[in-house]
């Protein structure tokens, strides 16, 4: 299945974003007192960005990580292809063009006249490092098990602007898994992660104050077309009412991560944005190795109530992480019903069976993962004791969350349930299956044999085979393994002040293009 590259515009970044940007025009509203101690002068050439929390880190490696990406991706480093939200299509951005060239080999085409922030050229051995950097090396890339399953390439630059990537059994689409290898000099590190990259980008960093803002500036010699805001800083507030006062009181022009309490009023725009909430249940400690046990958990949520409750009604209930629209998505899959009786049976069954059903469970929570976290696994954790488990929630910051989220996992910490939320903006089930539910997944915790050969055929096909495959594997998943329980396909809330024209997309919450965003008038 050939992935065709398409030949871009002149300025096909702000040709892109001119065309999908909302004009937001609507008079400031709220008084002039400061939010928080953030800064309430004029905004000049400077774009302000609120954010929930502050990025970990910007490897660009990790930047399939929201917390990351949302700054690093397509703003500070950029990939050799990129995929279009709105059309799914993939079309060029460090590579011009692309084609598979034998069963195992593509070949792609480096673009002429690109630097990186440090000056230094952009050329097809800078894009082999950074593959091999990211896929090959030890340092423990997110985008390694995320986008490669920890699968090793070839790569080869036969010359300045020619690559040739080779795998180790046929990949169909290997250009769209390259899309989220972000390209870095060869000067970088290959031996471990860098907080602060040099990419090629049309914002370099400029100054990062650990624990009060981060800004970016604008690249001078950037390939494309220039930006419309000299500067972008971000700063972040936990508490998502602070940071959609700071819109509505002109001290920002972004707030991401809102709900529908937070008050943001006609500043606030809905947007569906590829998420899916879930609970990873970790199969392999007692008393949840029991089957019985994780579908009494599953049976237990009332995700309407959740949904109603919690999140104000929007988004939907989810019975798999694989949303409408992406490839493998089984339209058959309906999320578990609401069955308090049927869970207590459940647990009273498998207590009968000698299971230790009356082990503490522990919910690790990550603070500002999506608006109303803690409150919305406060409702979990009263279904589950209601059901007849003993369960206590742990609410951690993220980059104490992520020592949950990813290989290795912490040990001797007992049985635990991960509030966690997938996002597949890459379109395909390839991006889901062997992270999440794979037995060596980077985020997965069980796994079964039966499962990981059914995601290993799946990924060797094309077409309606393709589909059917990873439909099957998720429907096993569902049926046989129950490995998580899915909650809810998000809605994302932005606040978007009336200075900035921009419309969000699928893509907004873990890549928050700076380049998209135009003022407005």
């Amino acid at each position: 299945m050939p992935i065709p590259s398409r030949v871009p515009a002149v300025g096909r970044r702000s040709v892109r974003a001119a065309g999908a940007a909302a004009i937001v025009g609507v008079l400031l509203a709220g008084t002039a007192c400061s939010v928080a101690n953030s800064d309430n002068g004029q905004a000049g050439d400077m774009l302000r960005i609120v954010l929930p929390e502050e990025p970990p880190t910007l490897e660009p490696c990790d930047a399939s990580l929201t917390a990351t990406g949302r700054v690093t991706r397509s703003n500070i480093t950029e990939a050799l292809t990129e995929r279009v939200p709105d059309t799914g299509e993939l079309e060029p951005a460090l590579a011009v063009k692309w084609e598979q060239t034998s069963d195992t080999t593509w070949t792609f085409t480096m673009r002429d006249g690109v630097s990186f922030h440090d000056g230094t050229p952009f050329d097809a051995e800078a894009a082999a490092f950074s593959i091999d950097r990211a896929v090959n090396s030890d340092i423990g890339c997110n985008v390694d098990g995320y986008v490669f399953s920890d699968s090793e390439l070839t790569v080869e630059a036969t010359d300045a602007t020619t690559l040739k990537v080779t795998t180790a059994e046929p990949d169909p689409i290997l250009p769209l898994r390259l899309s989220f290898v972000e390209i870095v000099p060869t000067s970088s590190d290959a031996e471990g992660k860098i907080r602060e990259p040099v990419g090629t980008g049309p914002y370099q960093i400029g100054t990062w104050e650990q624990g009060s803002s981060l800004t970016l500036k604008r690249y001078a010699d950037y390939w494309g077309e220039a930006p419309a805001y000299e500067t972008a800083r971000y700063v972040w507030r936990s508490e998502g009412s602070i940071r959609a006062a700071m819109v509505s009181q002109g001290e920002a022009d972004i707030a991401v991560g809102l709900a529908p309490e937070d008050g943001a009023g006609e500043h606030s725009v809905e947007f569906p944005n590829n998420e899916t909430s879930y609970l990873r249940i970790d199969a392999a400690q007692e008393p949840l190795d029991d089957i019985r046990v994780r579908q009494a958990i599953n049976y237990a949520i009332d995700r309407e109530g959740m949904l109603s409750s919690v999140f104000a009604g929007l988004g939907e209930p989810a019975g798999q992480v694989v949303p409408d629209g992406v490839t493998g998505h089984n339209p058959d899959i309906e999320p578990w019903p609401h069955d308090p009786k049927r869970a207590a049976s459940l647990i009273e069954e498998a207590r009968a069976d000698g299971v230790p059903v009356d082990t503490t469970i522990t919910i690790i929570g990550r603070n500002g993962i999506y608006p109303k976290a803690s409150e919305a696994m406060e409702v979990v954790q009263s279904s589950l004791i209601d059901a007849g488990l003993d369960v206590k929630i742990q609410m951690l910051d993220v980059n104490a969350w992520l020592e949950y989220l990813l290989r290795p996992f912490p040990s001797d910490i007992g049985p635990t349930l991960l509030q966690a939320q997938h996002g597949n903006q890459a379109g395909d089930a390839a991006f889901t299956m062997e992270q999440i539910y794979g037995s060596e997944g980077a985020q997965s915790s069980y796994g079964t044999k039966e499962l990981d050969e059914m995601i290993e055929k799946a990924e060797q096909t094309e077409g309606e085979q393709r589909q059917e495959a990873f439909a099957n594997a998720l429907a096993h998943q569902n049926d046989k393994v129950v490995r998580d329980a899915v909650l809810a396909h998000m809605t994302g809330i932005i606040a978007i002040g009336p200075d900035v024209a921009y419309t969000p997309n699928s893509a907004t919450n873990d890549e928050l293009r700076l380049s998209e965003m135009q003022r407005n008038g």
